[in-house]
């Protein structure tokens, strides 16, 4: 392994852009501010109050994970978006519904008024239940790349900021496989130029953060900067990239549920998903072919950790069935459903229920707050490319062309903490143990 790369200080404002004003991007922009502000605690965040273990048991040293690789803090962050609907963030925030007004919205509503969303880049082509006039409008999509491009510029040049990330809460995009337009940066430069229509706008963003050396991450299961174009240029670059799709709900219960089986050789004959939500998010997914692009993002995280060509006689006959169901009254309030047949020693048939009732946003709005954190650890670090170990967070994690995706909760866990051991020259953990009884 190559020695760890020197980390370039964290002082200095961090601009977290968010492509997406809606409830997952204004309940990250209000809960940090409540944190600030002492209305709240960061629940849900590893980079606030997870520990990281270094060296032996013995040596009983558990740091904050942000008092140990030295990540920006959250009085550091200065907050910009984009979002057809021109709403700011108070209004939006009221509009989403996930935090209370009197609480936590009402207390900050000075501060969620002065975030504005930028117009964006947006095609109802790609988001077909989804529309508003805060849109930005250009000749062609290349020109539309160095619109955002100046967005970026001047938002950071505005706000007096050292560095930015930009993390995409924007709504599921229409389903689209790679193709010749995606291979390299020629063909794609000149696919924006020609309105190329497997060009979707967040490759657009991905395209203009990745050209600007911002760190740019997916929380959507779109196709986005997971193309050989914009991996290759993060390379070059030196730009972190990663993604794609928040793990939240459902999928962060299966990632749990199924190593857990896995490591005891239970076998699985079934397992039924259905949701029902409301929010912008349930809206658009009531769209087929956006609906198609979340479906294949879900179904696969099983087909990897169940290893099914490895196990056929537990899993090589796995029935998995995912459906999701906008139920505008639920709102921001998600209800997952999954029905597991299962089975044991000679075969013997178990079932296992499982009913998460869960708040899609107030389990995003961490993960948000976390990629930004250590996208610009990675910046710092100058690890350009593709961001393995924070496949944590995500429910189809990237990686190089040829290698499969580890999905996994907990060996993604050690992967993520691993690699901050290693950032920060300390001693990998391998939890064998024996050095405890020699």
């Amino acid at each position: 392994m190559k020695d760890a790369p020197s980390i370039s200080s964290a002082e200095g404002k961090l601009g977290v852009l968010l492509p997406g004003f809606g409830a997952v991007a204004t309940t990250v922009v209000a809960g940090v501010e409540a944190v600030r502000q002492g209305l709240g605690k960061p629940f849900g965040s590893l980079t606030q109050l997870n520990t990281i273990r270094l060296g032996k048991r013995t040596d009983n040293r558990a740091p904050l994970i942000k008092d140990f690789i030295g990540l920006a803090e959250l009085d550091q962050l200065v907050f910009g978006a984009w979002d057809p609907i021109p709403d700011d963030g108070y209004a939006s925030a009221v509009n989403a519904g996930v935090l209370s007004r009197g609480e936590h919205l009402d207390p900050i509503k000075g501060f969620l008024e002065s975030i504005k969303p930028m117009p964006a880049v947006f095609d109802t082509a790609y988001v077909k239940r989804l529309d508003g006039p805060n849109v930005k409008s250009a000749a062609n999509k290349f020109e539309l790349a160095a619109a955002l491009r100046e967005d970026i510029r001047r938002f950071k040049a505005d706000n007096d900021l050292a560095r930015a990330v930009m993390v995409w809460c924007g709504s599921t995009e229409i389903f689209l496989r790679p193709g010749p337009v995606h291979a390299t940066l020629e063909a794609f430069e000149e696919g924006m130029r020609n309105n190329d229509p497997a060009i979707a706008p967040s490759m657009i963003y991905a395209y203009a953060a990745i050209m600007e050396g911002v760190p740019y991450a997916n929380g959507a299961p779109n196709l986005s900067a997971d193309i050989p174009a914009l991996e290759k240029l993060a390379i070059e670059r030196s730009v972190p990239i990663g993604g794609k799709d928040f793990k939240t709900g459902q999928t962060l219960m299966k990632t749990i549920l199924a190593p857990g089986l896995k490591a005891r050789m239970l076998g699985i004959r079934g397992w039924f998903s259905t949701n029902i939500l409301g929010n912008r998010d349930g809206a658009v997914l009531d769209d087929p072919e956006s609906f198609k692009t979340k479906e294949e993002s879900k179904l696969g995280v099983l087909e990897h950790v169940l290893q099914p060509k490895m196990y056929p006689d537990l899993y090589g006959n796995l029935y998995h069935k995912v459906r999701i169901n906008y139920y505008p009254p639920r709102g921001d309030d998600k209800e997952g459903w999954d029905n597991l047949d299962i089975f044991g020693w000679l075969g013997y048939p178990m079932q296992i229920k499982v009913d998460f009732l869960c708040k899609d946003s107030i389990l995003a709005a961490p993960i948000v707050l976390d990629l930004a954190l250590f996208l610009d650890l990675a910046g710092r670090a100058r690890m350009g490319g593709i961001q393995e170990w924070l496949s944590f967070y995500f429910k189809s994690p990237q990686v190089p062309e040829g290698l499969y995706p580890e999905h996994d909760l907990f060996i993604q866990h050690w992967k993520l903490k691993n690699t901050l051991r290693w950032l920060a020259g300390e001693e990998q953990i391998t939890h064998l143990g024996r050095e405890y009884y020699e």
